[in-house]
C-alpha cells in the first residue's frame, strides 16, 4: 500500500523543493519491480527533464507525481497546484476550444470566457476560440493544452512527452513557445520525454532514469551562456547517451 503523501503543499516550504520523493518503490502485480528505491527533488521553478529507455519507470514516476497511482512505497510530497499536460491534448471534441481551457474553473460564462481569452492569447490562439478541438491541427491542440494546464497557475507543471507526435518543425515552435510561458509563470517543470537534444534545450537538469533507478543528474544552470557552451553541452549529450547505453562521439 502506498505511504506515500499527495498534496503535500502543506509540508514543503514556499521557495524551497516543490517536488520530494525518497524511496519510491513501485511494483506491478507483487512481482515486477518498476522503481526500484528513487529518490528525486524538484527546486521551486526548476525545470527537469526525465530522460530513460522504454519500460524504464518515467511514465510510471510521473504517473505518481500526478496522483493518479495511489499504489507505491516511500514519500511521495508535491504541491496541490500542479497540472498535466500529456501526448495527446485529451481536448473535449463536444466543447469548443475556450470551455476546453477552462474546464472546471468556476465563475459565470462571462468570467469563464474572460479567463480563456487571457490564456488563449498567451499561447496566441484567442483565434480559435471558439473552435471545435476536431479543427485544429497537431500544434494548435498542444498549445490549448498548455493553456488549460497553466490557466490554473501550477507550481508544478508534468509534461508527458507533450510534442513526441508533432513534426520537427512544430516540435521546435512549441519548444520556444513553452520557454516563454515557464518564464512567466515560474512554475517547476518535469519532463518526460525520449528526446535528448529537447531535454538539453529546455532543462535546467536532466536526471536518466534506468531500470527504475537514477543512474544520472546533469546540471546545466551554469552552462547556459558560458564561453565554451556548445563545447560543454556536447558533453553533456555525450554523458546523457552513455547513461543510456548508447555509444557516441563528438
Amino acid at each position: 500500500m502506498a505511504t506515500g503523501v499527495h498534496g503535500g503543499v502543506s509540508t514543503l516550504e514556499v521557495g524551497t523543493d516543490i517536488v520530494r520523493v525518497e524511496g519510491l518503490v513501485k511494483t506491478f502485480d507483487g512481482t515486477t519491480q518498476v522503481l526500484g528505491g528513487v529518490d528525486l527533488t524538484v527546486g521551486d521553478g526548476e525545470f527537469v527533464a526525465l530522460l530513460g529507455r522504454s519500460g524504464g519507470g518515467k511514465t510510471t514516476a510521473l504517473r505518481i507525481l500526478e496522483g493518479l497511482d495511489p499504489d507505491y512505497s516511500g514519500t511521495v510530497l508535491v504541491p496541490e497546484q500542479r497540472s498535466v499536460v500529456f501526448q495527446e491534448p485529451r481536448l473535449l471534441p463536444w466543447q469548443p476550444v475556450w470551455q476546453n481551457v477552462v474546464l472546471g474553473i468556476g465563475g459565470s460564462r462571462s468570467e469563464r470566457r474572460a479567463i480563456a481569452r487571457d490564456a488563449l492569447e498567451e499561447v496566441g490562439l484567442t483565434h480559435r476560440a471558439d473552435a471545435w478541438p476536431r479543427t485544429l491541427s497537431g500544434g494548435e491542440a498542444q498549445r490549448a493544452g498548455l493553456a488549460r494546464a497553466l490557466v490554473r497557475e501550477p507550481r508544478l507543471l508534468l509534461l508527458d512527452e507533450p510534442f513526441g507526435a508533432l513534426d520537427a518543425l512544430t516540435r521546435l515552435r512549441m519548444h520556444g513557445l513553452l520557454r516563454r510561458l515557464i518564464a512567466k509563470h515560474r512554475p517547476g517543470v518535469v519532463l518526460v520525454t525520449h528526446d535528448v537534444q529537447e531535454a538539453i534545450d529546455l532543462a535546467d537538469r536532466i536526471v536518466v532514469l534506468d531500470a527504475g533507478t537514477i543512474t544520472a543528474s546533469l546540471e546545466l544552470t551554469d552552462i547556459r551562456g558560458s564561453e565554451d557552451e556548445v563545447e560543454r553541452l556536447a558533453e553533456v549529450r555525450e554523458q546523457v547517451l552513455a547513461a543510456l547505453g548508447v555509444e557516441y562521439e563528438i
